[in-house]
């Protein structure tokens, strides 16, 4: 081919060379867009480990986007309240949150099943019962019909069972006592004689310092201290029997959600289960030392009566049928949580409670 043929030919193929390169450049930006979210946490800042979560699922989403998916985190109070972050997905009003699904159970009850049941699965139970079981399809259901798509998003890991001004020894001593208590586990102690009531983390230390409360629950050694409750009411008591485990939630609103590009839904599904582990090893580090803490500055650790706990599970098993004679859907879902829970627990029985009343104990005095 002389050179003259050979020119023309390259003057024939460049255009058609730019022109895949201009038409393959917008399709790249389109499945990369830069796009900014709000995120309403349920948290103040000062609760570092529940208010971090969201902050852990921001700062992946963004890595792994290459800094063109943003989420800014809100915390309680500066878009909508605490307890209204579920309703402001629903609406549209910010895309997503991270709150505890029990808070809505005014809702519907079975919101309780996705952060704590008293008596309930602990979080390894509930991994499994998640992942494996049946309940992620469950869960899927009922926050699709509030136009909410959830993806778990840390876990407490067991709770202790609250903060008393004075001794509560029996049955005797629940009646009419003021309980901050989340969940179904208000419930519970509605059965047992006693007035629960729902208040915002930034609301709990101020309505105990005024005496509105006579006890509050909240999660745990670490934030219980940074909350202040040991300088109104000592008695701490354990273990809190009604959240084995309380596992969070980010909740997006389902037509933000489906509208990410596939690379972006994946992104935040990661962050979501990097920030679940991440909770409850933040909360396992951290109790120990919190908890000493608050002995050597006067609380006073006390177990549960006999006679309280087992009234306490009495009363929950009957409310979970009177629940579910209500509510199908309520009874559907703890006919698979049951069933799930009853095998964990003899599996459980067998391995790990064996291991732990023996290695616990030994530890304190056998050297």
């Amino acid at each position: 081919m002389n050179r003259r043929a050979l020119l023309g030919a390259a003057a024939t193929a460049a255009p058609a060379a730019l022109t895949v390169s201009t038409l393959a450049m917008p399709a790249l930006a389109q499945s990369a867009p830069e796009l900014r979210w709000r995120l309403t946490s349920s948290f103040p800042r000062n609760l570092d480990i529940l208010y971090g979560a969201p902050e852990l699922i921001a700062r992946r989403v963004a890595a792994i986007t290459d800094n063109k998916f943003q989420i800014r985190v809100f915390p309680a109070g500066e878009i909508v309240g605490g307890l209204q972050a579920l309703d402001a997905v629903q609406a549209g009003t910010v895309e997503c949150a991270h709150s505890a699904a029990y808070y809505y159970t005014g809702k519907d009850p079975s919101f309780a099943f996705f952060t704590a049941m008293p008596f309930g699965l602990n979080t390894r139970m509930f991994n499994a019962w998640y992942r494996h079981g049946g309940g992620a399809a469950l869960a899927a259901e009922l926050f699709g019909s509030y136009n909410i798509v959830a993806f778990t998003a840390g876990d407490t890991g067991a709770q202790m069972g609250g903060w008393f001004r004075k001794e509560v020894k029996t049955l005797a001593d629940v009646q009419g006592l003021k309980f901050r208590i989340a969940g179904f586990a208000g419930q519970v102690f509605a059965k047992l004689g006693a007035v629960p009531t729902q208040v915002a983390a930034s609301d709990i230390y101020p309505s105990l310092e005024r005496g509105t409360l006579d006890a509050v629950e909240f999660v745990g050694p670490y934030d219980d201290e940074k909350l202040g409750f040991a300088r109104v009411a000592p008695n701490y008591y354990f273990p809190g029997f009604f959240e084995p485990g309380a596992r969070l939630h980010l909740m997006v609103n389902k037509a933000a959600f489906e509208a990410l590009p596939a690379a972006y839904k994946a992104a935040l599904e990661t962050a979501c289960a990097e920030a679940d582990q991440d909770m409850t090893a933040r909360y396992d580090a951290a109790n120990p030392q919190a908890l000493r803490r608050l002995i050597a500055a006067g609380a006073q650790l006390r177990p549960w009566s006999r006679e309280i706990l087992s009234a306490a599970w009495k009363a929950t098993h009957e409310l979970y049928e009177e629940t579910g004679a209500r509510n199908e859907r309520f009874k559907t879902i703890w006919e698979s949580y049951r069933r799930f829970r009853d095998d964990e627990y003899s599996w459980f029985r067998v391995a790990e409670n064996s291991f732990d009343n023996f290695a616990f104990t030994a530890s304190q005095t056998v050297r």
